[in-house]
């Protein structure tokens, strides 16, 4: 799994030039499902969301978390996030799920998400869709996470 975290002090996701949802101060994630991703590497990767330290202490310091702060988490399915484009100019997404695979751990991943943090306002685009997403990314603060499970991990 690839994910792109992004602290932001708001973020709308429009499909069909129509708000579906949006987030305050908080977290835009945008999800990438690689082939081999399982179970595992979705309880990795909320956990590892939900405790990074992207907020603003009093000394100005990142030490606080989503939850420390009582933010807000955008989750959006993006499967181009394992778009290879070291040969050629058309990237190749060889390494990204399928589609229907990819579409049942996301939807389990939002689904544990919401279910492991009911206090925190969690929100989701819709897999497959062609969405639009506005956003102020604040400091600009953009970290990518990476966590492959194979027969090794």
């Amino acid at each position: 799994m690839r994910v792109i975290v992004q602290r932001v002090n708001f973020a709308k996701l429009f499909i069909d030039n129509s708000l579906h949802c949006q987030i305050n101060k908080g977290i835009l994630a945008l999800i990438g499902i690689h082939r081999n991703d399982n179970e595992k590497t979705i309880n990795w990767m909320i956990n590892k969301i939900i405790n990074l330290r992207l907020f603003d202490d009093e000394q100005g310091k990142m030490n606080l978390s989503v939850k420390d702060i009582s933010g807000e988490i955008m989750l959006v399915s993006n499967f181009t996030l394992y778009g290879d484009a070291n040969k050629g100019f058309r990237p190749t997404y060889v390494n990204a799920a399928p589609s229907d695979i990819a579409e049942i751990i996301y939807s389990n991943f939002v689904k544990q998400f919401i279910n492991q943090y009911p206090e925190i306002n969690i929100v989701s685009g819709v897999f497959g869709a062609m969405m639009d997403i506005e956003l102020v990314n604040n400091g600009p603060v953009t970290i990518l996470i990476e966590k492959e499970i194979n027969s090794k991990n």
